[in-house]
């Protein structure tokens, strides 16, 4: 009998775009790729996103993704103060409920990861019924020069490095995730990996 594959868990953060090549249906593609594959990742939602996509943001939930906090403003949490972390904080996860129905704690990701080494965030984060989950693998698919084969190669060579239990930063706004995704989704499945999301893993990052 041959030894299970690798667990990947690929999460993707759900903000505003600020960079250039970011198609506004690549969120709709990234979703029928996982859907197509039956795969089920994990979302992390910026408040502002889910209130200005309230219909793709409740497609998520629906497809059966995990739902994670990615702050409402997408400020570097280190920069605001504990009544601003309180305040950004449960300000998008009232948007994050009423666009998704679905309670996002305690799964939250600090953006630009700023934050998920500092001991007074994570406190702050956990007075708040959070825990921030950061990643292993990331490929920079944000990057305006980044293809849809780095991205392919980049997570296959971060999968491989890290082995079982790795978590995958993605975004999902940009051209080359979209493009990427059906290959790279056929690729783990080639390696044997098993998708899961993160509430599914032993152990986080």
């Amino acid at each position: 009998m041959s030894e299970p594959g690798p667990r990947v868990a690929l999460t993707f953060d759900a903000e505003h775009p600020d960079r250039p090549r970011c198609p506004p249906d690549a969120a709709e593609r990234i979703l029928g790729a996982l859907r197509e594959a039956g795969a089920r990742a994990s979302f992390f939602l910026q408040g502002r996103w889910a209130l200005s996509q309230p219909a793709l943001a409740r497609t998520v939930a629906e497809d059966g993704h995990l739902i994670g906090h990615h702050s409402h403003h997408h400020a570097r949490m280190t920069l605001l103060t504990d009544r601003g972390v309180r305040e950004d904080v449960a300000e998008g996860e009232r948007a994050i409920r009423e666009t998704t129905g679905a309670d996002p704690r305690p799964w939250f990701r600090c953006p630009f990861g700023d934050g998920h080494d500092d001991p007074r965030i994570i406190e702050a984060l956990g007075e708040l019924g959070y825990r921030n989950v950061h990643w292993h693998v990331e490929v920079e698919d944000w990057e305006p020069w980044r293809t849809a084969e780095d991205v392919v190669r980049g997570v296959l060579e971060g999968v491989r490095a890290h082995g079982d239990g790795a978590v995958v930063l993605l975004h999902t706004w940009p051209e080359p995730t979209a493009e990427a995704l059906p290959r790279l989704l056929a690729d783990l499945e080639g390696e044997g990996a098993r998708l899961l999301r993160v509430d599914e893993l032993e152990a986080l990052p």
